[in-house]
């Protein structure tokens, strides 16, 4: 099984990268990750005085056969972390600019038996992938940065057990992830999840002639498009009309299609804290049968 390496990274996606590695299309692939701090923080919650980047993501993998107007699928088959979790804080920042605080260090998190140990409470993790994406279209994007071709999205839905399909816009996708969290809520709203390093096992598959305009993800018989703007209105308007125009693919009229969304589509901020928002509009998955 191919396994694409740590030491393997970058911090922005753009189509310009050379590729890490190659696979095949329905391969099985292992990225190894490390936490959004580029593991520049001990277990002890020190900081090494190190040069790093921010939001590393390891890879770009090159997936043959997939080409711009496809889709790539990545099905996410294991998470594995590290025993522990780092998390900062950001007093006066994001959806705590009115809130000061003096504490500016950084907590460390014992991860045992699938539980995490916080605050005087016992909580069950969920392991997440923060950063996935392809190439986007056009100029690169940093790591730290969600948009259409997936990026720092910060959606806890996307997790072990989920699929995510990402429109390709450059030759091979370019595939990289990186930023695991082992716990966040929707919002993120602190400006960390519970940051780990750990493993991903994943099988990428090409979708020809797909064309997505927004990443599309399926999880627990939902599925969901998930879009990024300046605000949250932006994002959320761009997830809905992503939404829309996938059920009129699937055959339901133009007002069917509203109709059907404003009954049971669901709109959930996945988080506050990036350069852009990040939401999601999710559906039932039976409704986009027809395509998935």
């Amino acid at each position: 099984m191919l396994r694409l390496t740590s030491d393997k990274k970058i911090d922005i996606m753009v189509s310009t990268n050379t590729p890490s590695a190659r696979c095949s299309d329905g391969d099985t692939v292992v990225f190894e990750t490390l936490d959004c701090y580029d593991c520049s923080v001990t277990r002890q919650g020190e900081r090494l005085n190190i040069e790093r980047m921010h939001n590393p993501a390891t890879g770009p993998l090159f997936i043959e056969g997939a080409m711009p107007g496809d889709a790539l699928k990545v099905d996410i088959i294991k998470i594995e972390t590290r025993d522990w979790g780092a998390m900062g804080t950001s007093f006066g920042e994001f959806a705590f600019k009115s809130i000061q605080g003096s504490d500016h260090s950084m907590h460390v998190y014992d991860i045992k038996d699938g539980f995490v140990e916080a605050c005087g409470h016992r909580i069950p993790v969920n392991n997440m992938i923060g950063v996935i994406g392809v190439a986007p279209a056009g100029e690169g994007v940093l790591t730290v940065t969600p948009g259409a071709h997936g990026g720092n999205m910060d959606c806890r839905r996307i997790r072990e057990g989920a699929s995510i399909y990402f429109p390709v816009a450059a030759e091979g996708a370019l595939l990289a992830m990186g930023d695991l969290h082992a716990l966040m809520g929707d919002g993120e709203v602190f400006g960390y999840g519970l940051e780990v390093s750990g493993e991903v096992t994943v099988k990428v598959s090409v979708i020809k002639n797909m064309q997505l305009e927004q990443p599309l993800l399926i999880d627990k018989g939902e599925a969901m498009c998930i879009a990024s703007g300046e605000t949250m209105e932006d994002a959320a308007e761009k997830a809905l009309t992503s939404m829309y125009r996938l059920l009129r693919r699937c055959g339901q009229d133009e007002a069917d299609a509203g109709i059907l969304m404003s009954m049971v589509c669901d709109v959930a901020l996945c988080q506050m804290v990036n350069p852009l928002f990040t939401v999601r509009a999710a559906m039932p998955q039976e409704m986009l049968k027809s395509m998935l």
